[in-house]
């Protein structure tokens, strides 16, 4: 099974994966770029649902180079909307693991997100917390 079968298994499992298996099928794929990433995108964790969710978690919106809305989160009606208290963010090519990809850099907290290509639709992200362990993962799907 190839590196993004086993991601997309684990995606639809909705099953908790370990950190480390995460981060060694990250290192095994394929970097994506700004361009790649622009548009809106929905997801998840990587938990198995056992962390709690207060702000109802929807994906993230890549509007620009200069402009990415990092959470968005879903209302009761369903509707989305861009959670503001961490404020807004840009993207960069960044450096990580060896490979260059893009990269969300938070305005308002001390973050970064890596982005690693499963399909043409989806990506695994890697949340990379200043003064913490990197070992969040998510995976984003594109909105179509």
């Amino acid at each position: 099974m190839t590196t993004e079968e086993t991601l997309l298994e684990i995606i639809n499992s909705g099953k908790a994966c370990p950190p480390a298996t995460l981060m060694s099928l990250f290192e095994q794929l394929e970097p994506v770029s700004v361009e790649f990433m622009i548009g809106q995108w929905h997801g998840g964790k990587f938990d198995g649902g056992k962390t709690p969710d207060p702000i109802n978690w929807y994906g993230k919106r890549f509007v620009s180079r200069e402009y990415a809305e990092p959470l968005l989160c879903r209302k009761e009606d369903g509707s989305v909307y861009a959670w503001e208290n961490w404020g807004a963010a840009q993207l960069r090519d960044v450096a990580f693991g060896g490979k260059v990809q893009a990269c969300l850099i938070y305005d308002e907290k001390p973050m970064m997100d890596y982005f690693r290509k499963v399909t043409d639709d989806i990506v695994i992200g890697l949340g990379d917390i200043k003064g913490q362990p990197t070992e969040f993962f998510f995976w984003l799907k594109r909105d179509q």
